[in-house]
């Protein structure tokens, strides 16, 4: 694709924001957005695997062309995403344990996280070049940040506003969630038609 980086960029970090837009990696921006500093570690904690992933699945995926063994790209593509979490997991446990317990089960669960393996899969069928790939991924992850942190940092306005009973827990999280969505959806006009 003939895209700029400018354009890779501003495409998917807010136009088609993963969590906002196309609804990927719900789990974990639900799950883990009740704080900021939870959100905040959650969500550098995923730029790290997509970026690292996306970088090592654009190198295999070169790799799987030449020798002309494409049906093996998802395989090694899920193969690289957990390997990278594990690592991942481990020097959190290792240098900071309060982090490793924080982040819980939703540490490893960004093995499962479908947008880990859809800003790889997106970058395939694209066809973008290495560094379109870097920028795609560091766009697509910053963006599922952003969006965790702002839910974050209007669940946290919340718990000091009186809500009423019914709409409490689950149910607020998820209008909140409805209208950032909305929001972002704002910024499609920005694509200039595409």
């Amino acid at each position: 694709m003939n895209d700029s980086l400018t354009q890779i960029f501003v495409d998917s970090f807010l136009i088609n924001n993963f969590v906002l837009c196309v609804f990927l990696g719900m789990c974990p921006f639900l799950g883990l957005s009740s704080k900021f500093e939870t959100a905040w570690r959650m969500g550098v904690t995923v730029m790290f695997v997509i970026t690292v992933s996306s970088i090592l699945s654009y190198g295999t995926n070169l790799l799987l062309t030449a020798l002309h063994v494409e049906y093996l790209r998802l395989i090694s593509y899920i193969v690289i995403i957990a390997a990278t979490v594990q690592l991942t997991e481990m020097v959190i446990k290792k240098l900071s344990p309060a982090l490793f317990k924080e982040l819980g089960i939703y540490l490893p669960l960004i093995t499962t996280n479908c947008a880990v393996l859809a800003v790889a899969l997106f970058q395939t069928v694209r066809n973008y070049n290495f560094l379109q790939s870097t920028v795609f991924a560091i766009a697509a992850s910053g963006g599922f940040c952003l969006a965790i942190v702002l839910l974050a940092l209007v669940r946290e306005r919340t718990d000091l506003s009186d809500i009423p009973s019914l709409a409490r827990g689950t149910a607020i999280t998820l209008v909140l969630a409805s209208i950032l969505s909305m929001a972002f959806m704002g910024f499609a006009g920005m694509g200039g038609g595409q």
